[in-house]
C-alpha cells in the first residue's frame, strides 16, 4: 500500500506526554542503565535535526514527497526528543542545546564535512541517490522501532514503557514513509540496488554510532540487543530489509550487533 504523504502531514501531531504522571518518577527513579539509555536516545532525537541539515545538499530535497516528509519527520522526532528529555528532567538531568552543540563540536571537522560529504556523494550517484537515503532511513527507522519497543518491554515501569510505546507507534509511520520509498526506487533501477547494497553493507552503523563516543553505543545496544532475543530481533531487522528489491540477504544488522557487542564482551582467559 502507497504512503499517503498528504494524509500523514495533514494528521502529525507531537507526541503526547502531558497525560502522564511524570511526578511518579520522584518516589520510583529508574535505574540508572534506564537513564543512560533514554539519555542516549534523547540526544539521537534532537540530532535530527543535523540529519536533515545535511541532507538539504542533495538530490532528496528536490523530491516534493520526500521533502514534504522530512520537514514533519523532523519535527516529531524533535518531539520525541522533548518528551524523553522531560523524563530525565525529573531525575535532575537536563538536556539543553548548548550541551548538545558542545557534544557535536567534539567531531570537529567531521561534522563541518558532512554535509559536504553528502553532497558530493549526491552529485556522483544521481537521481538514485534518493533510493540510498530511502533505504537507509529505512534502515534507520527499523532500528528506532525496535529499540523502543524492546526498551518498553524492558522496563519495570508502566509509566515509562507507555510513552516508549507511544513513541515507537510513531516511528512505525516513518518506517512506512522510508520503506515504501525505498522499494519503489529501488525496483526502478538496478544502479540503485548496487550502491545501495554496497554502501549498507559496508557503511551502515547503528543509530548514533556517528555521533555518540562508542562506549555509549555499545551500552545502549547491549541492553537492547544483546542475548538469544537480541539476536533474534536482528534477524527479524535483517529480514524485513532483505525484502527488498536487490538487498536480499543482507545482514548488516546482525554483522553490526555482533561487532559492537563483541567489542565490549571481556577477554577470554587464557
Amino acid at each position: 500500500m502507497a504512503f499517503d504523504i498528504d494524509e500523514y502531514a495533514a494528521t502529525s501531531r507531537a507526541v503526547r506526554f502531558d497525560d502522564l504522571d511524570l511526578d511518579h518518577f520522584r518516589d520510583n527513579p529508574l535505574p540508572a542503565d534506564t537513564l543512560r539509555t533514554l539519555r542516549y536516545m534523547t540526544d539521537v532525537e534532537y540530532h535530527t535535526i543535523c540529519y536533515t541539515r545535511d541532507l538539504l545538499t542533495t538530490p532528496s530535497h528536490a523530491d516534493d514527497d520526500v521533502a514534504r516528509f522530512m520537514v514533519t519527520w523532523n519535527r516529531e522526532e524533535f518531539w520525541h526528543g522533548e518528551a524523553l528529555a522531560a523524563v530525565l528532567r525529573v531525575h535532575d538531568i537536563e538536556v539543553d542545546f548548548d550541551q548538545l552543540k558542545a557534544n557535536r563540536l567534539k567531531f570537529g571537522w567531521k561534522d563541518a564535512l558532512d554535509p559536504a560529504g553528502q553532497s558530493i556523494l549526491g552529485r556522483l550517484v544521481g537521481p538514485d541517490f534518493i533510493a540510498v537515503h530511502m533505504s537507509w532511513g529505512a534502515a534507520n527507522e527499523f532500528t528506532a522501532v525496535s529499540a523502543y519497543r524492546r526498551m518498553a518491554a524492558l522496563a519495570t515501569d508502566s509509566v515509562l514503557a507507555q510513552l516508549l510505546r507511544r513513541i515507537a507507534q510513531q516511528e512505525t509511520k516513518h518506517v512506512a514513509f522510508y520503506a515504501s520509498q525505498a522499494r519503489k526506487r529501488l525496483a526502478a533501477s538496478r544502479k540503485a540496488q548496487r550502491i545501495t547494497r554496497f554502501l549498507l553493507n559496508h557503511a551502515w552503523a547503528p543509530v548514533g554510532s556517528t555521533i555518540m563516543d562508542r562506549s555509549e553505543v555499545r551500552f545502549v545496544f547491549g541492553q537492547i540487543m544483546s542475548g538469544p532475543e537480541g539476536t533474534a530481533e536482528a534477524r527479524r531487522l535483517d529480514g524485513n530489509l532483505s525484502s527488498f528489491p536487490g538487498l536480499s540477504g543482507l545482514q548488516i544488522f546482525t554483522k553490526a550487533f555482533s561487532k559492537l557487542l563483541a567489542d565490549g564482551a571481556p577477554p577470554s582467559p587464557a
